[in-house]
């Protein structure tokens, strides 16, 4: 008993709820929303925009792991949540369709699970040449990747042909989003605790250099391996939620394009930065809802050179150099540090310590200070050596005459 007391009394010292911030806003956010989607008081397209919201903050921090962290360019995340669609679909709804009728949760449950397994399967097969490629050959090969699987899942009659497989739509809306959120939860606090742990620290060191870690002991053939075995199950599970919420299950809405859109979410959240991810996967989603509520009919191709410039815009945005000053005053991450602090401060009650990494340099202008020789003296005055001083000279009989020269 007294063992179980020390530990939460440790667990409880190193507490910090900064660290924890974003799992009880997730948390708030399922409290709040969970119980007027069990009362039918949101709307069918709210709930399915909270779907898709959801399931793209899954699969945007899947990538972040092996984009942000790993450093490793790939463009076949599609690919992965195919896999998982896909085999979970093909469970659900062929394998044991009168379990997904009775209890439609395991059964669910169940496909995430062994859609995951399966696309973990194609990412070590995929991570073991990428012990060997880099940047652009990686990319070339995840690309390839996810047109190859495309491809045998349109040409497999088993799996639907280019029609996909038709979901019985067995899970009520109401539930489905509260039930993806969850997932989002869960893999959220997998994925933190993995870059928090000894081997996510290892990972983040073969990004930085990978010949100075391998120099250090740091095996960068298991680690590279572990992160693509993990970011493919994670983006399977996506995969197996994104089947969930459709009607009809087919390959070819995992294509390339589709890759790009989670590597924008990435990109755009900041390279290494999952709440950042979280958040440009949740803006994009709904940004690509309303532009496709609003182009309808024969403006719909229109559709696509919007987002393509408010994409553009935003990187511009976050990248040009004239507004690193409007950026640092009201960009996301100071909004987001500034919110923290005061939900930290009031639910602390020790005085808050500033980080010493993050303390600003005193704003004084020091080459005004006035100092005792000014520095035009100081780089004017002549340093020649003296050649004048002559050194004692013994004399023949071995002595000296004080002089500074020696006895005649």
């Amino acid at each position: 008993m007294n063992g179980f007391i020390r530990y939460f009394s440790a667990v409880k010292a190193r507490f910090k709820l900064k660290n924890y911030l974003t799992y009880f806003i997730f948390l708030a956010f399922i409290l709040i929303f969970a119980p007027l989607g069990l009362t039918g008081s949101l709307k069918m397209s709210t709930e399915f925009m909270l779907e898709q919201i959801g399931y793209s903050i899954v699969a945007a921090i899947s990538l972040s792991l092996v984009v942000g962290f790993l450093g490793e360019l790939s463009l076949g995340h599609a690919g992965f949540m195919s896999i998982g669609a896909m085999v979970g679909a093909l469970l659900q709804n062929k394998l044991y369709p009168s379990l997904s009728a009775s209890s439609p949760f395991l059964a669910l449950v169940i496909a995430m699970i062994v859609g995951g397994l399966a696309a973990a399967v194609f990412g070590f097969i995929i991570g073991l040449p990428a012990l060997r490629l880099k940047g652009d050959y990686l990319a070339i090969v995840t690309l390839a990747f996810c047109q190859i699987v495309q491809t045998i899942f349109e040409q497999l009659p088993f799996f639907g042909g280019t029609l996909g497989i038709a979901n019985a739509a067995r899970y009520s809306s109401h539930k489905l989003f509260i039930v993806i959120f969850v997932v989002a939860l869960i893999s959220l606090v997998a994925i933190n605790n993995f870059i928090k742990s000894k081997h996510g620290r290892a990972v983040m060191a073969i990004r930085d250099n990978e010949i100075a870690a391998r120099a250090m002991g740091v095996n960068v053939s298991f680690n590279k391996i572990f992160v693509f075995v993990f970011s493919s199950f994670i983006a399977g599970i996506a995969g197996v939620l994104m089947a969930a919420s459709k009607n009809t299950v087919a390959a070819n809405a995992f294509t390339y394009n589709y890759s790009i859109d989670i590597l924008v979410m990435v990109v755009l959240g900041g390279m290494g930065n999952i709440n950042g991810s979280i958040v440009a996967a949740t803006l994009i989603t709904v940004l690509n809802i309303s532009l496709n509520n609003v182009f309808t009919g024969s403006m719909a191709a229109i559709k696509n050179i919007v987002y393509a410039l408010v994409l553009i815009l935003i990187v511009i945005y976050t990248n040009a150099p004239g507004l690193k000053s409007f950026r640092e005053k009201h960009g996301f991450g100071v909004y987001w540090s500034k919110f923290t602090a005061k939900i930290v401060k009031l639910f602390s009650k020790k005085e808050l310590k500033q980080d010493p990494a993050k303390e600003k340099e005193f704003g004084a202008d020091w080459s005004k200070v006035p100092t005792k020789v000014e520095m035009d003296a100081i780089l004017s005055t002549d340093l020649t050596p003296d050649k004048s001083y002559v050194s004692d000279k013994p004399a023949p009989d071995g002595k000296t005459d004080g002089s500074g020269k020696g006895d005649k």
